[in-house]
């Protein structure tokens, strides 16, 4: 997510390493099918299942650091994540600890989106008030010459508080699947089938209604931003992926 790129050059960059088949396949649909079908003795035994399944989500967020050559908080702590799956999984450890886990890595998105409101850099404006989406100059110039500057910083502590909501709904969605699927101990073929399933499901279950709530949060910002500046959509949305240059 880097700030300061080219407009350019940051579209192509993000084209590359935001593909969304790619990241499907690395952190949904090969670790499901590695820990569901290979994870017997015939195959890949459970332990080696678990390196080989999670090495495809590390891979994966190593390649997002080596795109944009520095490092995400984000992007580092779903590595994170999925270290301390393997470690809990390989330790054997019970596996209410997952439950635990998979609720710890949202909520602390979603503490740090408020945390941020009190530091001169809200973390919303990294993920929906940004120079890669919106003209940001042309806005804070409309917004200086409507005198509505702090209606619009009202404006985006409302929005961290939506983007925070999703993240909380994102942590209890994770907490009850987790607690739902993942009832056998560590080490067993049961327990790495149901970590697979829990994986595959973790698109449907939780990500689509936290990524519904993020649209409904970025609906709410254009709606307040059009009609605190008096510009229209077109006004400040980037249009360079339509055009050549």
């Amino acid at each position: 997510m880097s700030q300061h790129a080219p407009v350019k050059n940051t579209a192509k960059a993000q084209g590359k390493s935001e593909n969304l088949l790619l990241n499907l396949a690395f952190n949904i649909i090969l670790p499901t099918l590695i820990l569901t079908k290979l994870s017997s003795d015939e195959y890949l035994g459970t332990r080696l299942a678990i390196v080989v399944a999670l090495a495809f989500p590390i891979i994966y967020g190593l390649k997002d650091f080596v795109a944009t050559r520095k490092i995400n908080f984000f992007s580092a702590l779903g590595v994170l994540s999925v270290v301390l799956t393997g470690g809990i999984s390989l330790l054997e450890l019970d596996p209410a600890y997952i439950a635990i886990k998979e609720a710890m890595v949202p909520a602390i998105f979603g503490l740090a989106t408020l945390v941020s409101l009190k530091t001169p850099y809200p973390l919303v404006k990294t993920f929906l008030y940004n120079d890669k989406i919106l003209q940001t100059d042309k806005i804070a110039a409309a917004l200086e010459q409507n005198g509505q500057g702090r209606l619009f910083e009202k404006l985006l502590a409302n929005a961290s508080w939506l983007v925070a909501g999703s993240f909380f709904l994102s942590s209890l969605l994770n907490y009850l699947l987790a607690t739902l699927l993942i009832t056998s101990q560590p080490g067993t073929i049961e327990f790495n089938e149901q970590l697979g399933k829990m994986t595959a499901l973790s698109f449907p279950v939780i990500a689509l209604p936290a990524m519904l709530v993020l649209m409904g949060t970025l609906f709410y910002l254009f709606r307040g931003i059009t009609k605190l500046t008096g510009l229209s959509l077109e006004d400040f949305i980037h249009h360079h992926e339509k055009h050549g240059d």
